[in-house]
């Protein structure tokens, strides 16, 4: 299985995301590593694709990734 790209593992959160939240740690393990790999700080994900894309909602998605060790940001 070839490794995911920072696109694909961020495709697949949102997939994850939609379907309350199946397999989330996994993916946010992935999108870990495709981060690492392509020497990037942080993610950015996209509010309108978000189940939950009000404060609150960005707030509590930026913890949760940064305890499992990814930075989230979100585009305008």
């Amino acid at each position: 299985m070839t490794e995911p790209t920072v696109e694909n593992a961020t495709k697949r959160i949102y997939e994850s995301l939609q379907a309350d939240n199946v397999d989330i740690d996994e993916r946010i393990a992935d999108l870990k590593t495709a981060l690492t790999r392509a020497g990037q700080k942080e993610a950015v994900f996209d509010p309108a694709k978000l189940v939950q894309s009000n404060r609150e909602g960005r707030k509590r998605m930026k913890a949760y990734f940064r305890q499992r060790g990814v930075a989230v940001t979100f585009s305008d």
